[in-house]
């Protein structure tokens, strides 16, 4: 305890260390956006919740009670080999949907309301069945025997069903190119409750009997879909220019011991060099954490609603997503600054030592946010760098029934937000052990 009391008290008698933690949390608290597009003058529509994308070429027809619609996908090809064209059947009250499809590469799927996906055996005879407001999906190699896919419930009342056919853009690295998708069906075959109709079609596309081409998608938006919105994370882009003052900040607290010679009396007097160093690293990692907690809590909910106030649109994220981003990111700070510190002893020197731990902390972070980096490089960086912590603001999601640019720069990790910040532990471990080792052989 007068170990920790005493470093503590060192720590505090230096006003640049302190002036450096407070100078970290307000850059947190007043650089707040980056890369956002929106603005005054240029606004993004506010969807009632997470956006979509909704279009695709339909041919249908009304249905009043229940029915049953079947159809054989003879055929789907696209200009791009898109993995994930898709043709299918489709029933819609709305909003809401239902539709059990054939797609480019990833098979037969059930999908509904934009989200839901399921996966299906092969086969190329697709079925919907309506009995109440419950809509069933099947799928059959040969027409004949039939495998259930997915049950969706809430689909009553008068409905549009009938076969439909999209296809999202290509996405090859960070480019995006438009794709079209063709497919052939055969007669479509129903039962039940349908008006006398003429098949009609709509949307991006076209249809030559039940032949038909179009464009587009039907499920969820991810940023590259809506450049201008802006994700939560945005508003912590203070974060990088903190973490080089807390690596400054962390490195200085041991290296200007040596410097000026008191590191000799600092470990004759502390009980033990390990202790000397697992303590002051305490002292550093709380003072960090607790300041850059404080302006985290505040800086989100604050500039998320000058964001919305200027009429951008911001993704949505649940409240505990918030709070793991904002902890999330005080820890990353604070265990960078451990990272430092352990540097720091085995450098010794302050210039070198700052310099090591921005090259493996910061740069690694800024080659990520570049958007025009290879997506394999820019993913690599963030997954066995110290960069990979950074995933513990991310509040995107990836859905793997979408493809999309999911680069760091456009706010998408390849590693799960607290395994990053594992990466970063390890190698603040690392630091810490080898440092124990110099601290114990070395003569001070």
């Amino acid at each position: 305890m007068n170990l920790l009391r005493a470093e503590w008290t060192k720590f505090r008698s230096v006003p640049g260390w302190v002036r450096g933690v407070l100078v970290a949390g307000l850059l947190i608290l007043l650089l707040p956006v980056a890369g956002l597009g929106g603005g005054p003058g240029e606004k993004t529509p506010r969807p009632s919740g997470p956006p979509v994308n909704d279009a695709y070429y339909f041919v249908g027809r009304p249905l009043t009670g229940d029915g049953q619609l079947t159809v054989a996908v003879n055929r789907l090809t696209s200009e791009r080999d898109g993995p994930w064209s898709k043709a299918g059947l489709i029933l819609r009250a709305g909003s809401r949907y239902a539709a059990i499809m054939v797609t480019g590469q990833h098979g037969v799927r059930m999908q509904h309301d934009y989200f839901a996906d399921k996966a299906g055996p092969d086969g190329r005879w697709l079925r919907l069945t309506r009995s109440g407001d419950t809509v069933t999906g099947e799928v059959s190699a040969d027409g004949t025997r039939w495998s259930v896919v997915d049950r969706v419930q809430g689909l009553g009342g008068v409905v549009q069903a009938g076969l439909f056919v999209a296809c999202p853009s290509r996405i090859n690295g960070v480019s995006i190119a438009d794709d079209t998708a063709t497919a052939v069906f055969s007669t479509p075959q129903v039962s039940g409750a349908w008006p006398d109709a003429s098949w009609s079609g709509s949307g991006q596309g076209s249809a030559v009997g039940f032949t038909l081409s179009g464009s587009g998608d039907i499920g969820p938006a991810t940023r590259s879909d809506v450049p201008t919105a802006a994700a939560a994370g945005d508003v912590l882009f203070g974060t990088f220019p903190a973490l080089i003052v807390i690596v400054v900040v962390g490195t200085l607290m041991i290296t200007t011991e040596y410097r000026y010679g008191l590191i000799r009396s600092t470990l004759s007097t502390g009980g033990g060099r390990v202790r000397v160093l697992l303590v002051k690293g305490v002292v550093l990692a709380g003072v960090t954490f607790g300041c850059t907690l404080v302006a985290s809590v505040i800086a989100v909910p604050v500039w998320l609603r000058v964001l919305r106030g200027l009429g951008a649109y911001v993704f949505p994220v649940g409240w505990l997503a918030l709070l793991r981003m904002e902890v999330g990111t005080a820890a990353v700070l604070a265990i960078t600054a451990v990272l430092a510190l352990g540097v720091g002893v085995i450098l010794r020197r302050s210039a070198t030592a700052v310099t090591t731990v921005v090259l493996v902390t910061v740069l690694p972070y800024l080659l990520a946010l570049t958007p025009f980096l290879p997506p394999s490089l820019a993913l690599w960086v963030t997954r066995f760098t110290p960069a990979a912590a950074f995933a513990v603001q991310q509040t995107l999601v990836r859905y793997p029934q979408v493809d999309s640019v999911y680069t760091p720069a456009n706010g998408y990790y390849p590693l799960s937000p607290w395994a990053g910040v594992g990466v970063l532990c390890a190698y603040t471990v690392v630091a810490l052990g080898v440092a124990t080792v110099l601290l114990r052989r070395r003569d001070v």
